[in-house]
């Protein structure tokens, strides 16, 4: 007996099956059936079904008879289902890679719940993709089973059926089947819901779900949304049959207005000729089924006619209008006074001793200029510091940290008359640089991946990106920072603009440096990481080849298990991933249940760093950083040459690299089974690395760029070794 049976409902879908089975057969978890009913699809829906049940065992098809609708499809799929927990995939919807072994999971872990809902994602026909909005829900959850009325929040995710996975026998045993109509889901979410007494939470992106074009039958503009009457009848039947459920009417009563609606205000739902008539309709099912309870705001308009459920609708547009009036003309007059302030305050003379930092587009007291920062503290503490921060990031600042949110008044104060400014990423261009100021510009790192200039040559990797406006910027930089004569060189074509390059080191290395043993504990403890362990940070960089920048190169979970005992996995992804959906798809789930560590939320990488014994990644340039702690790092580099295709590399990392190369899972996994990862040619490679890239760090970078650049002392050399034959000129244009 399966653990799954995969109930595939098919109809016109040609263009979308085989993404579809693949999704499923392609699985690492292996133990599940897939029931693939083509419900007398017009096109070549079936005969592609054949041709998968031919080569895979664990596909089986039927083929109805005549066209019976996707409920009934599904309907016809049940009876020959064998498998413990019933999965509902749509054939134009796909699964993430480890989804089922992640279901699996975690069904074991709430052992057997009557039903498991898990999260998805929608991606568009045009290539982006959004996560659920309401995925806090799951997360909040809790790691037990529950009901819906311990969490009735569960019922304000989107009630389909495709989301979920259904112990059988319960489903057997409430005689739970779907109705015919357009929206079936309904009649067979709430009840099952309702009914289940022991529900658990998944907080995990397993399943993609396609927004077509077109096609999608709930987009297309029909009477048949019209259904959606019958379908809350049937709900409410259901109640009726169930009095012990009798409590959820006023929330179904409410659920059912919001449901009706929202298909009504969507403007490619109804045609406008039956808008009337769905909205009478609708009223007249509220009236019905209307409980004691107050009636919401939002659905008082229900008790009226239709003419004032327009008049209220065109109301809200007019007054969305007038607001966005408001606000335009709200920003060009604070434009103007903060325009006249910036104007007035560069009037008046410089302030010698004020410095305006930024690090990360305003995300805190980060990297460089945080170290900068602190040296500044020490060496001159008469140059006041003042941060420029994002108000989501301000609360977590340490309370003798004083700054300013970016474009309010006091920004413009301060910028106008501050004489330095440390920033990693540029400033935002209506900052107008007074002569005599000092712009320290720090960057993020030593370059691996094109950068500015570069990008031109690469459509794909700029998008989204004005490099003119991005060299203009530039040109405000007075010194720029270098740890090695590599970045020197890449700095100056990448950036051509009129700034001096500067040897200091990067300051934020500092602490790497003159790392101690120990340094790493506080990361440690807090993440309840055994001190004998093994800790293998694994620092993915983004992929501009692909929509949202996230590819999973391999099964983590996999990877945790194949490291074996006394090892602790660790991952932290790169920045401009951390918001968006590749944490859901189960980096999130694996560290709630200990598997691996996720250390995206870290502010300080630094910190994380120093808590590793070992470095895995592609391409980040945190190997750059890593490096100057002389520990062993491997370079996972299995999609080497699509990377540099899309985005440029300034020398082959994989001829270069700090240790050795993994070009496939297989390697990876080998290296650290073997012991390789951390032998003699892994040191010999670390040494030739480290003096070519850490050239200049030797642990006093911040306070060097404090002596020399803000206080004007005498240069403070750095001890160069001699650079190795060819080194100084291996610059490349991969």
């Amino acid at each position: 007996m399966p653990r799954f049976s995969v109930i595939v409902p098919v109809f016109k879908v040609q263009g979308f099956l085989g993404e579809c089975l693949d999704s499923v057969l392609g699985q690492s978890y292996a133990d599940f059936e897939v029931i693939a009913v083509d419900d007398r699809s017009p096109d070549g829906c079936g005969a592609i079904l054949d041709e998968y049940a031919a080569r895979d065992p664990r596909v089986r098809v039927l083929h109805l008879p005549e066209n019976v609708g996707l409920g009934r499809a599904r309907n016809a799929g049940m009876p020959y289902a064998t498998g413990d927990y019933l999965f509902f995939l749509d054939s134009d919807d796909t699964l993430t890679p480890g989804a089922l072994r992640a279901i699996a999971d975690r069904l074991e872990e709430t052992r057997d719940p009557d039903v498991l809902v898990f999260d998805y994602a929608r991606t568009y026909w045009w290539g982006g993709t959004r996560r659920n909005v309401l995925a806090r829900v799951l997360a909040e959850a809790g790691a037990g089973t529950f009901t819906a009325a311990d969490k009735p929040e569960i019922l304000d995710l989107l009630m389909v059926v495709w989301n979920k996975v259904y112990r059988r026998d319960y489903v057997t045993a409430h005689d739970l089947s779907f109705p015919p109509g357009y929206y079936e889901d309904t009649p067979w979410t709430f009840p099952t819901l309702l009914s289940a007494r022991r529900i658990a939470a998944l907080d995990r992106i397993c399943l993609n779900y396609r927004q077509r074009r077109q096609g999608n039958i709930l987009s297309t503009t029909s009477r048949k949304h019209f259904d959606i009457h019958d379908q809350y009848e049937r709900v409410f039947a259901y109640v009726d049959a169930h009095p012990e459920l009798d409590r959820w009417r006023p929330c179904l009563h409410r659920k059912m207005g919001e449901h009706c609606l929202d298909i009504l205000a969507k403007p490619d739902r109804l045609p406008a000729s039956d808008k009337g008539e769905f909205f009478r309709r609708t009223a007249e099912l509220f009236r019905r089924h209307r409980t004691q309870e107050p009636v919401p705001a939002e659905l008082r308009v229900l008790q009226g006619g239709y003419a004032r459920y327009r008049a209220r609708q065109r109301a809200a547009a007019l007054g969305g209008a007038l607001g966005r009036r408001k606000e335009q003309v709200r920003g060009v007059v604070a434009g103007c006074v903060k325009s006249g302030w910036s104007r007035a305050h560069a009037l008046r003379p410089l302030d010698p001793n004020l410095a305006v930092y930024s690090a990360f587009s305003h995300r805190g007291v980060l990297g460089d200029p945080a170290a900068i920062h602190r040296a500044a503290g020490e060496l001159a503490p008469h140059i006041r510091g003042v941060w420029v921060v994002r108000q989501d990031q301000a609360e977590h600042l340490p309370p003798d940290i004083e700054y300013v949110l970016p474009d309010s008044l006091a920004y413009h104060r301060i910028t106008a008359r501050a004489t330095y400014f440390v920033n990693n990423v540029n400033w935002p261009g209506p900052l107008v640089k007074r002569p005599g100021t000092v712009h320290i510009h720090t960057h993020q790192g030593t370059p691996l991946k094109y950068m500015g200039a570069d990008l031109l040559g690469k459509p794909g990797a700029r998008y989204g990106a004005d490099v003119p406006q991005m060299l203009r910027r530039a040109d405000r930089w007075d010194y720029s920072l270098v740890a090695n004569r590599h970045s020197e060189l890449v700095w100056d074509r990448a950036y051509p603009c009129h700034f001096s390059s500067v040897r200091t080191g990067s300051p934020r290395n500092d602490v790497l440096v003159g790392a101690r043993p120990g340094d790493g504990a506080a990361f440690r403890s807090r993440h309840g990481i055994p001190e004998d362990h093994t800790v293998v940070l694994y620092a993915p960089t983004r992929r501009d080849h692909v929509r949202g920048g996230h590819a999973d190169r391999f099964d983590l979970a996999r990877f945790a298990e194949d490291l074996g005992t006394g090892r602790t996995l660790v991952v932290r992804l790169h920045p401009s991933l951390a918001e968006g959906p590749a944490r859901g798809l189960g980096l999130a789930e694996l560290h709630r249940r200990g598997v691996l560590v996720d250390a995206t939320d870290e502010v300080h990488v630094e910190e994380v760093m120093l808590a590793s014994d070992v470095l895995v990644t592609d391409y980040s340039g945190l190997m750059f950083d890593y490096a100057n702690l002389d520990r062993p790092i491997v370079v996972h580099a299995d999609d080497w040459g699509a990377f540099t295709a899309a985005r440029g590399a300034y020398f082959d990392i994989t001829a270069q690299a700090p240790g050795h190369v993994s070009r496939s899972y297989r390697d990876l996994a080998w290296l650290f089974a073997s012991g390789c990862w951390r032998d003699a040619e892994s040191a010999r490679l670390r040494a030739r690395f480290r003096a070519r890239f850490c050239e200049f760090d030797d642990g006093q970078a911040a306070r060097r760029v404090v002596r020399t650049l803000m206080l004007r002392e005498p240069d403070v050399p750095v001890s160069i070794p001699a650079p190795a034959a060819g080194d100084v000129g291996a610059l490349t244009t991969a």
